[in-house]
């Protein structure tokens, strides 16, 4: 599926294929092998790069030839409501077009809506490219907003019981910052190789920085340290967490151990006792009318001893 979009005077104009204009944009998701190459056919891009990004794992980086340039960087997805995960995001910049290549429907293309055509506009293709890096960096702050404000939820839960199912839900969590972490660092390193393309003449007249655009791509840079800063500083966090309920669930099984190992040296001694006396042998206070209560009471209170001993030793 793909749609060609183009900023107007009145706002933003959808155009077929065969209509397709100089300073058009568009806008590719999870495409048919068909709808690829009637794209490359129409706009001269080449195969690979329209492909690049239909691969999940896709690393995150930058590619010139001749007068195409293909920026992959991985962008932030909502899977389900607790499931946090990336996809590549390719944005090709060509002579004439610029083109946006995804596997999913994502909230970083779709904030680029009719309804925003004011902030940007498809013939400024190096500012629009800022302007999806700043929208991808902007979206990965707001997930690990939510992810933390998550956890601390799940921290509170976690303090009152010990439930697998909140257990697991950290769990995904921490895959979530984890899967952050790694795409955050690739798309640092793909916006300062950007940043340096401005004091070079390589792709010069593809990627036109103006000052307005440089000083977008300095915001982007810094989006992306403090998303940096802030999912590498909870994935600490994170960590510590698991490895403290985690000690927290065997402590508790320890105790649990303890107090059966306490009960059943308690009940063994009446067991043991009860056990010689009703041998089919001769044994003590055989003929006694009292030796049931005797012997009865001798082993309650060798229990009790027992239990109170144990008791004092913290075993309870």
């Amino acid at each position: 599926m793909y749609k060609i979009l183009k900023s107007t005077p009145n706002g933003i104009d959808e155009f077929e294929l065969e209509q397709l204009e100089k300073g058009c944009w568009i806008d590719i998701v999870s495409p048919s092998p068909e709808e690829l190459h009637e794209i490359a056919a129409a706009t001269k891009i080449q195969l690979d790069f329209l492909t690049a990004a239909l691969d999940e794992e896709e690393k995150s980086r930058i590619e010139t030839e001749d007068d195409q340039i293909l920026i992959l960087v991985d962008i932030p997805f909502l899977r389900s409501n607790k499931d946090y995960d990336t996809l590549p995001l390719g944005i090709i910049i060509a002579e004439d077009f610029i083109v946006t290549v995804c596997l999913e429907p994502n909230a970083v293309v779709a904030d680029f809506s009719s309804y925003n055509h004011r902030f940007f506009s498809t013939f400024k293709k190096t500012r629009f490219l800022f302007q999806i890096l700043y929208k991808s960096a902007t979206l990965y702050l707001k997930y690990i907003r939510i992810i933390i404000k998550r956890t601390d939820e799940l921290e509170q839960h976690l303090r009152k019981s010990m439930e697998n199912s909140e257990l697991f839900n950290l769990l995904d969590l921490q895959k979530s910052l984890t899967y952050f972490t790694t795409s955050l660092r690739s798309n640092y390193i793909v916006t300062e190789k950007l940043l340096r393309l401005r004091s070079t003449n390589q792709s010069g007249h593809l990627i036109k920085l103006y000052e307005e655009d440089e000083d977008l791509l300095e915001d982007v840079i810094i989006e992306y340290k403090q998303a940096i800063e802030m999912v590498e500083m909870y994935s600490h966090i994170l960590n510590s967490m698991m490895e403290v309920f985690a000690s927290i669930i065997s402590n508790n099984l320890n105790l649990v151990m303890k107090f059966l190992a306490s009960v059943t040296i308690i009940l063994a001694i009446p067991t043991t006792i009860g056990g010689l006396w009703g041998m089919n042998v001769p044994v003590p206070m055989e003929g006694n009318e009292f030796g049931f209560v005797t012997i009865t009471s001798i082993a309650l209170l060798i229990s009790v001893g027992t239990g109170y001993w144990l008791w004092k030793r913290r075993m309870f």
